[in-house]
């Protein structure tokens, strides 16, 4: 399969044309996480206010960013204006995005 791009925005490999301002107006969802763990039933039932619960990580990993649940970058947290960010240090290349969808 292949396929080629015009002026007038991008073909798909079927010869049919992609409508790019459709495509950009999709809405995604965005998320990043910091780390992951696996807990027993009965270890869920016993965490209460002030519980700690251990994550996959260390402290100082890059966390990642995530596009409806597929990682596309890594990065590091930051305050904007009294809000959380994310500083990209790293984004995925497109084609292992791809590859992990």
């Amino acid at each position: 399969m292949s396929s080629t791009m015009d002026d007038d925005g991008a073909q798909a490999s079927d010869g049919s044309q992609i409508d790019v301002e459709v495509v950009q107006s999709v809405p995604v969802t965005i998320s990043v996480e910091v780390g992951r763990a696996v807990l027993k039933i009965r270890d869920l039932i016993r965490l209460t206010q002030g519980s700690v619960v251990e994550l996959d990580r260390m402290a100082g990993e890059p966390l990642d960013l995530l596009v409806n649940n597929t990682v596309v970058a890594q990065g590091e947290v930051v305050l904007v204006n009294d809000r959380y960010g994310i500083r990209l240090t790293r984004v995925v290349p497109a084609n292992e995005r791809l590859r992990n969808l």
